[in-house]
């Protein structure tokens, strides 16, 4: 762990991430002086730039969340499943494509890529039933889109992939969160944040950081919305779970669900450190308290795993969620080649990459590789920086990937 405790800072920084850029230390530091940020700053690390707050970062706010903190993918986390099933019941890739083709004909992915039939749950009547005056976020369009998007992976970085252990054993891993939700809750509360702190006069680092008094009625409605959709995403998954589990179930009538685990990692959350009661902002991080189940997810074509949290209270408890991106997006279009990323996929099973909305500077369409494991940090590497946060119990490589 690296600390930064200097007259710049009003409060320290931790970092577990050796090779943060400029960009991403700026956004520490301007967390580091926000004036409902307490105690220290944790990256974890996978960390880099985000919105305001970098990814793969952990802040500890007295009485205060702040919306860009959380992130617009409230919920957004992972899921895993240990099976009874040994790698070599596969009987080759035209096995396993098999079993892919199965998951994405009862699984929608894909960015705008929702349920033709709505989805019922419960959650939503208990929302509608405790909130007197829905806010501007909740619409009836927005309402009916949330029932289509139960159940669904949407795009980007979200994924289900099959995967082995050492030993063999098949586990099934997901990643997907509140889907259209979480980014209309998240603007909604950013921008009435930000109005907020102009009103009072607020002294912020960066307007981007624009946070709500936890004891206020948009504070209150922020907490009472973002847990909504992080059951409605601990919700996606588990349905998700539900069908992956029912299609193995086809092809291997006697198979059996040993382990099943279900985290968040884009949220904030009431809770006790160092004696103090903080509201905790794990955005692109995971909670790690001692002998808490997590998962560590690298890229599509490199290794996950299942860990074990330390409890460690110099990052709140916290560890990172994922390898973290080496390359943006658009840089990773620009600079990778298509050969290159084609064999880093080598022995994997996994629909060939497409073309991305960019263009060269004459037009010509560009490949879109910024899912492409040269895009992402050594997973490994990620771990080992992490060693006091969690002990890793299992390290599963990746036989078939279905990507967003």
């Amino acid at each position: 762990m690296i600390q930064w405790e200097n007259n710049e800072n009003r409060i320290p920084i931790r970092s577990w991430c050796a090779d943060a850029d400029e960009i991403t230390l700026e956004q520490a530091r301007n967390l580091a002086n926000h004036p409902v940020v307490k105690d220290h700053v944790s990256l974890m690390p996978d960390a880099h730039a985000g919105y305001g707050m970098p990814i793969g970062g952990v802040i500890a706010c007295e009485g205060a969340v702040i919306p860009n903190a959380v992130g617009v993918d409230i919920g957004c986390g992972m899921g895993a499943i240990k099976t009874s099933l040994n790698a070599e019941q596969f009987t080759g890739m035209a096995h396993l494509r098999e079993i892919v083709n199965a998951v994405k004909a009862r699984i929608p992915v894909g960015e705008g890529k929702p349920r033709k039939e709505k989805i019922a749950w419960e959650g939503f009547d208990a929302w509608r039933g405790a909130v007197e005056n829905p806010p501007e976020w909740f619409t009836e369009k927005g309402h009916t889109l949330d029932e289509h998007n139960l159940g669904t992976l949407g795009g980007g970085n979200h994924f289900i992939e099959i995967q082995k252990a050492e030993n063999n054993d098949v586990w099934v891993m997901l990643h997907s969160g509140s889907r259209n939700m979480g980014q209309r809750i998240a603007s909604h509360y950013h921008k009435a944040a930000k109005k907020l702190n102009e009103t009072m006069g607020a002294e912020l680092p960066d307007a981007e950081l624009a946070y709500l008094p936890a004891d206020c009625e948009l504070g209150a409605d922020y907490i009472r919305d973002m847990n909504h959709a992080l059951a409605y995403a601990l919700e996606n998954r588990r349905l998700m779970m539900a069908h992956i589990k029912a299609i193995l179930a086809e092809f291997f009538p006697s198979i059996a669900y040993l382990l099943e685990v279900n985290i968040h990692h884009n949220y904030a959350a009431l809770e006790e450190h160092n004696g103090n009661r903080y509201w905790i902002h794990r955005k692109g991080a995971t909670s790690a308290r001692e002998k808490e189940a997590g998962i560590i997810p690298g890229s599509m074509g490199t290794s996950s795993y299942i860990v074990e949290g330390l409890g460690n209270s110099a990052s709140f408890m916290s560890c990172s969620h994922g390898a973290g991106r080496r390359l943006g997006r658009t840089k990773a279009n620009q600079t990778l080649s298509l050969e290159e990323c084609n064999a880093a996929m080598q022995g994997v099973v996994f629909d060939r990459f497409g073309y991305s909305r960019s263009r060269t500077p004459d037009g010509k369409k560009l490949y879109d590789l910024s899912e492409a494991p040269l895009a992402y940090k050594n997973i490994d590497a990620v771990i080992e920086a992490e060693r006091d946060l969690v002990r890793p119990l299992v390290k599963l490589s990746p036989l078939a990937v279905v990507k967003g």
